[in-house]
């Protein structure tokens, strides 16, 4: 009898432990490549379609005050480490190996862990692997990513690109499209891990320049190898903008269908952004009004970003559009929450998961201002105002916002008692912060990173 008892005991416990495990949500992260706030139709735009991601909207949470780097690297860096850039952040195109990153801490728990799109994150062969994921689908790995034919430099990260799976190379020349290869890269991951837990990061290689056709433009060309200038030598790039949003939103459509044909889509957190402001040359009518992409500048077109989050299992009251402040250093404590992972020892507390967010208990949450770092420059905002100065804390200027876009800058003697409070409050943020640079890298990365001098 006794033994009948113990027996049960331990069947009811070892199904507990199984029932928690596989109860534990998949992960997909997806970052669009320069695809600003004003790009999604869901947030405004009056020429950009993003239908899919707009269902995803309608059928979750949608942010409006989400905030990136100003450019790709500092973003990722942020985004995959959870540490504000003064403390890490060493320089363009690298990340200190001594850094831990979410994918690390997944893997640890029990996730299958994968990344697909665009790398610049070091060129070492395992670098994808030594940073937590097990599979990887890249551009910008191991090379440079474009080619030389016929003494032009060719961008190949689009038509026929040049990639990278699992740290070898990959040349793609049948009119091959880059972003559909790494969709379906991640499509073929998800089926095969559909019956445990899994992450999947996907960095998009799109909306980033060059300009191009897609799949879907009118003026695809299989045959072509690639743009042989930066920005696009289509000439069109208001348009092929458009239809580069339209693919994306595609690709995204993709892999949603993808988690429902697996049988995982109730339980799998999908979460949407983009790294940074939309490029410059880009000009998207939005609410009744043109927003001029700010990509590379610490201003509202060079920071806000869409941040969409959907989960049918695990969203409350769906459907909620909400203005609480994100940035990325929220996204490592977000998706450990979610997965039952663990915070890195000593791990700073830069985030604060929106996990209360989607439970619709923001009261729950506690982020009052969020910290960018670049280049020479910090800022800090929080929804109404921001405080842009020199990294040294000198020529601050406070800026006052009635919504996104629109930002008025404060001459000192026009401020109220109010706002040389606040602004006070950020100069110490400011000089708090200044003095962690560098204190979470590892010798090699500070080595480095004071020997670089853009801090870009």
């Amino acid at each position: 009898m006794i033994r009948s008892i113990l027996s049960l005991c331990l069947f009811i416990f070892l199904s507990a432990g199984t029932f928690a495990a596989e109860t534990r949500p998949n992960i997909i992260l997806i970052m669009a490549d320069d695809m600003g706030y004003e790009a999604l139709s869901a947030n405004g735009s009056e020429s950009c379609k993003s239908p899919n991601l707009d269902k995803l909207a309608a059928q979750g949470v949608r942010f409006t005050n989400c905030f990136s780097n100003p450019i790709c690297t500092p973003s990722r860096v942020k985004l995959m480490t959870g540490q504000y850039n003064v403390r890490n952040y060493v320089k363009f195109g690298w990340l200190d190996r001594g850094q831990t990153t979410f994918a690390h801490q997944l893997k640890e728990s029990g996730y299958a862990t994968a990344i697909a799109g665009k790398w610049q994150l070091g060129k070492d062969k395992d670098s994808p692997q030594h940073f937590g994921f097990e599979q990887s689908c890249l551009w910008q790995h191991t090379r440079s990513g474009r080619s030389n034919e016929g003494g032009k430099n060719i961008d190949r990260r689009f038509v026929n690109p040049l990639l990278e799976i699992n740290g070898e190379e990959k040349d793609h020349t049948d009119g091959e499209y880059g972003p559909q290869v790494c969709t379906d890269f991640i499509c073929d991951f998800i089926d095969q891990n559909k019956k445990k837990p899994f992450l999947v990061y996907y960095p998009m290689i799109l909306t980033h320049c060059p300009f191009d056709p897609t799949p879907d433009s009118t003026d695809w060309d299989p045959q072509r190898l690639g743009s042989t200038t930066y920005k696009g030598d289509r000439k069109d790039p208001q348009r092929h903008f458009r239809d580069m949003v339209a693919y994306a939103d595609k690709a995204i459509g993709q892999i949603v269908v993808q988690l429902e044909q697996s049988g995982v889509r109730d339980n799998t957190l999908v979460i949407f952004t983009g790294d940074n402001g939309t490029d410059k040359p880009i000009v998207t009518p939005w609410n009744g009004t043109k927003v001029v992409g700010g990509k590379g500048t610490m201003s509202d077109t060079g920071t806000r970003v869409p941040l969409i989050a959907s989960w049918p299992a695990g969203i409350q009251k769906p459907g909620r559009v909400v203005s609480d402040l994100v940035e990325f250093t929220d996204m490592f404590p977000t998706l450990c929450e979610v997965t039952g992972a663990k915070l890195p020892k000593d791990h700073p507390a830069d985030g604060a998961s929106i996990v209360p967010v989607l439970q619709n208990k923001a009261d729950a949450r506690t982020k009052d201002w969020v910290y960018i770092w670049y280049r020479k420059q910090v800022m800090v905002r929080n929804k109404q105002y921001s405080l842009l100065a020199n990294q040294d804390g000198t020529n601050a200027v406070l800026t006052r916002y009635k919504g996104p876009f629109k930002g008025k800058q404060l001459a000192d003697d026009k401020l109220s008692k109010a706002e040389h409070t606040l602004k006070e409050q950020f100069e110490a943020k400011i000089a708090e912060l200044a003095k962690s640079r560098l204190t979470t890298a590892s010798t090699e990365g500070r080595a480095q990173g004071l020997k670089n001098k853009t801090n870009r």
